[in-house]
């Protein structure tokens, strides 16, 4: 990617308007601040205070809806007023949304995944009318984190990054010899 002054000089340009000067600003406070000492958790914390924000939504997957009522309860105690909604919410068929019938109800790889589809679109406009100043992933699908950030009215952070393989740890696979052997024999495969 070349680095043109003119692209260079377009992104410090946005950087003087208010709301992208005080977002700046607050993440390099809270990066200098909690530097190698607080988890993510702690940092999004501090960076909803200094934002002043006050109602904070959580967008997650049904899978880690007990992570989900944890993280509610933290920042419950924080005193923020969290408004959270499940992925499944709305209980639209997959068919309506586009997905084949085979990719449907079983798993390519044997796990029963069902009809209903994840409704991000759903979460974001729910959140929006509650009026969230932020809202958090906690673990959404590939893709419906997209339609979910898309559709988000307000700034939207990722808490859990969804890797059933890796314990939701997606950066693990880059530190790993499963890592290299997975992707090296994925490529080789697509190669044929």
């Amino acid at each position: 990617m070349e680095t043109n002054g003119d692209v260079l000089e377009e992104a410090r340009k946005l950087y003087e308007r208010p709301l992208e000067k005080k977002l700046a600003a607050n993440a390099g406070i809270v990066e200098a601040t909690g530097y190698l000492q607080w988890p993510r958790l702690k940092d999004t914390i501090e960076f909803a205070k200094l934002m002043d924000y006050k109602k904070l939504g959580i967008a997650f997957c049904i899978g880690l809806q007990k992570e989900a009522n944890i993280l509610s309860k933290i920042l419950e105690k924080y005193g923020f007023e969290v408004f959270s909604v499940m992925c499944k919410t709305g209980s639209i068929p997959k068919s309506e949304v586009g997905v084949p019938e085979e990719y449907q109800w079983t798993s390519e790889t044997g796990y029963a995944i069902g009809y209903v589809t994840c409704n991000p679109i759903g979460q974001a406009v729910l959140l929006n009318r509650a009026g969230t100043d932020m809202n958090i992933i906690v673990g959404l699908c590939v893709g419906h984190d997209i339609l979910f950030t898309k559709h988000s009215k307000a700034p939207v952070t990722t808490l859990i990054a969804k890797d059933r393989v890796t314990g939701h740890n997606p950066a693990a696979v880059l530190y790993t010899y499963y890592g290299d052997a997975y992707f090296d024999k994925d490529l080789s495969e697509k190669r044929r």
